[in-house]
């Protein structure tokens, strides 16, 4: 795979010809590039009248490679070329290099250039990039390729550091103005009017840049919004640290890189830096998944006018009234902090009264505000704010927030979030978590991205109060009332919506009969293409039953029940229980080289499960042995359709491109004399299931039963 690099344009605040007699003090030898060992002028030409200067050098370096790689390869130093041509009437170097050493396996090339700033004829602007393909190397083509990115990225700010030494030095010396080339005074004559490098006979003491504009007057080479180029294309460096943050350079070079893919592959504007910025954070840094992902955000964002959804969303008055959740200053970071008082609310009452899509809109709006303020805030503090802090007091949580519509509501919207609005999250602070907080965490948790987990920090009862609490992160006069805090709070209070503002037409049959999830006992699964999710149960005696209950959330799967008489093998046999299942384990327990009706019997009907469904079944089992629980992709994913309401239109678009279903799940092994023939029986006998549907049925008249509510 080729590596490439490039860097974003990097500003001195001096004049083309005091740089290039800086940057010629880096020849023949430089002491500040320890791994520079020296150069050799190959071949040198000049123009008839001395506008373009053409030098090619031989450069010796000393890579710092493990000394039984480079007795190996049968060398200690490396070489390259290096072509330099200065163009003095346009005042631009061009910088060509490649390696000499090793050029049959190893294709390093380099292009650098020194230009004029385009706003400001007094500063010099530097650009650099490179790339490295590495054919082959003795077999030591990853530890090669790993060798000379640290290298080269090592040393790629340190260049500027080095022209900005000698730039001291000139200064220092009484060298603070050079000027320009002019054409040759008499016609023919030969004489050359470039610019000495050193030479100061002539130097004029003036302050370099001193008829350009100051850094103090500007505050930045560039405008924020505005790169330093008249097409705009470019990224300054001043700007990326100051309105984005400090990167690392391929970093810098995977943003630029992105970016400019965009602007010659997407017509209308490109989401601003900070925004591809955070994609290829969620991505760490790799280039083609955050591509992929930015493009399906941004066909979505498209789709469904996202963009102007905070002119276009007026919230209903319930959610002003209902909604326990708003924005209140910020923390000590500088990042816009939102509370939700996530105890206070009533979540199935706003379920039902509004639907899902005004839930999630509101949402969405939520997060587009957040996007804005990050923005004020960057400008009003003079540092990058990138994203937000959310505060969420769980005072009040009870059993009735678990109501399995709302929880699947709130892990759909979670996944809308996850898919648009990548690392927003700067710190996520729950506060006076009750009991019944770890069953919710269960089921919610595999859903959120690992990156964004890492950022919660959890306080049960009144630990956040104190050193180590909310004041660590939170100014205490920022801190609201109900917290302790002598902050006023303007975030509704909430309470229980009154049903007669409920949506009847679209209340579900027997809801009455929904009950809550009184225990920990769902698990979180990921059914990828070709890798099925399978559990084992070991049975010791026959006539014993196996019962489970499962959500499809996402895609469509396959279930089916088989029997084996010997332990199928995994390698992380741990997984294969439920208490450490967890969201994207693809635990897969049949070998592939196991034939069935041989080494393992179908038990149960493949039953085709759609996404959305809740499923529960159960088996009588007919003989000891292993039985295995199997959920497998079923066909295409689904894809948006305009039958299907506005809410799933959204999310199923973002399910075009995916390659994994999701679901959660339960299962059981009762005694015989504890199954009474039915689903509904198990609430009344020794079992942990309690999450039952009224539009269970049952069958006496097979030694299986499975049973669909929709």
């Amino acid at each position: 795979m080729v590596q490439k690099y490039q860097s974003p344009v990097r500003v001195y605040k001096y004049p083309f010809e005091l740089v290039m007699a800086a940057y010629e003090k880096r020849f023949p030898t430089c002491p500040e590039i320890p791994v520079f060992l020296g150069s050799e002028i190959l071949h040198e030409s000049r123009s008839d009248d001395g506008a373009i200067h053409i030098i090619e050098r031989s450069c010796k370096l000393n890579v710092d490679a493990p000394r039984l790689l480079k007795k190996i390869a049968g060398v200690e130093y490396v070489f390259f070329i290096q072509k330099n041509t200065v163009n003095w009437k346009e005042r631009t170097l061009r910088i060509e290099a490649h390696n000499e050493t090793f050029a049959n396996r190893v294709v390093v090339l380099e292009t650098c250039s020194y230009s004029v700033h385009p706003e400001n004829e007094e500063w010099t602007c530097f650009e650099q990039s490179a790339s490295l393909d590495i054919k082959s190397f003795f077999g030591f083509e990853s530890t090669v390729e790993k060798i000379a990115m640290k290298q080269y990225t090592s040393n790629i700010k340190r260049g500027k550091e080095v022209i900005e030494h000698y730039l001291k030095e000139l200064i220092s010396q009484g060298v603070t103005f050079i000027p320009r080339w002019t054409p040759p005074a008499v016609c023919g004559q030969a004489a050359e009017q470039a610019p000495a490098v050193g030479h100061d006979a002539d130097a004029v003491p003036v302050e370099a840049g001193a008829r350009g504009t100051t850094k103090e007057q500007t505050g930045s080479s560039c405008p924020p919004a505005e790169a330093v180029s008249p097409d705009a294309d470019k990224l300054d460096a001043d700007y990326i640290e100051r309105y984005l943050g400090q990167l690392t350079p391929m970093q810098e070079s995977c943003l630029i890189r992105l970016r400019q893919w965009l602007q010659e592959t997407h017509k209308g504007k490109i989401p601003k830096d900070e925004h591809i910025l955070r994609f290829l954070r969620a991505r760490d840094f790799n280039i083609d998944k955050a591509r992929e992902m930015l493009c399906q955000s941004l066909s979505w964002r498209k789709q469904y006018q996202v963009d102007y959804i905070l002119q276009s969303w007026r919230p209903p008055a319930l959610l002003d009234e209902y909604y326990t959740g708003g924005w209140h200053y910020q923390d000590r970071d500088g990042r816009p902090l939102y509370i939700l008082r996530l105890g206070q609310m009533d979540t199935k009452g706003l379920v039902k009264a509004l639907g899902e899509e005004s839930l999630l809109r509101h949402v969405l709006s939520i997060n587009e505000e957040g996007q804005k303020r990050c923005e004020e805030n960057t400008n009003l503090f003079g540092r990058p704010i990138t994203s937000w802090t959310c505060l969420v007091d769980l005072e009040g949580l009870n059993m009735r927030h678990l109501w399995r519509p709302g929880v699947k509501a709130l892990l759909r919207i979670i996944e809308v979030v996850e898919d648009n609005y990548p690392e927003t999250l700067g710190r996520l602070l729950i506060v006076r978590a009750p009991r019944v907080f770890p069953v919710l965490w269960t089921l919610v948790s595999p859903f959120i991205n690992e990156n964004t987990r890492q950022k919660f920090l959890i306080y049960s009862g009144n630990n956040y109060q104190g050193p180590g609490g909310l004041v660590d992160y939170v100014d205490k006069e920022v801190i609201p009332d109900f917290l302790g805090g002598d902050c006023m709070c303007t975030v509704p209070e909430g309470g229980l919506v009154p049903k007669s503002l409920y949506q009847t037409d679209e209340e579900p049959e027997n809801a009455d009969h929904i009950r809550l999830w009184t225990e920990t006992i769902y698990h979180s699964a990921s059914v990828l293409r070709g890798a099925p999710h399978e559990i084992v149960v070991e049975i010791l005696e026959g006539e014993s039953v196996i019962t489970w209950d499962f959500d499809i959330l996402k895609g469509d799967v396959v279930f089916s029940l088989f029997h084996s008489k010997r332990a199928p093998e995994t390698s992380h046999k741990e997984a294969a229980l439920p208490s450490t299942s967890t969201a994207g384990d693809n635990v897969q327990l049949i070998d592939k080289t196991w034939v069935l009706g041989v080494d393992y019997s179908r038990m149960e009907s493949p039953l085709v499960c759609r996404e959305g469904e809740s499923i529960q079944g159960s088996h009588v089992t007919r003989w000891p042995g292993f039985y295995i629980l199997q959920w497998k992709m079923h066909g295409p994913l689904p894809s948006s359709g305009t039958s299907l309401p506005r809410v799933d239109d959204v999310l199923a678009s973002l399910q075009v491109s995916s390659h994994k279903c999701k679901l959660i799940y339960y299962y059981e092994v009762l005694a015989s004399k504890d199954f009474r023939g039915s689903m509904s029986s198990l609430e009344s006998c020794n079992s942990g299931f309690s999450q039952l549907s009224g539009a269970t049925t049952s069958s006496n008249q097979s030694q299986s039963s499975s049973h669909l509510s929709r």
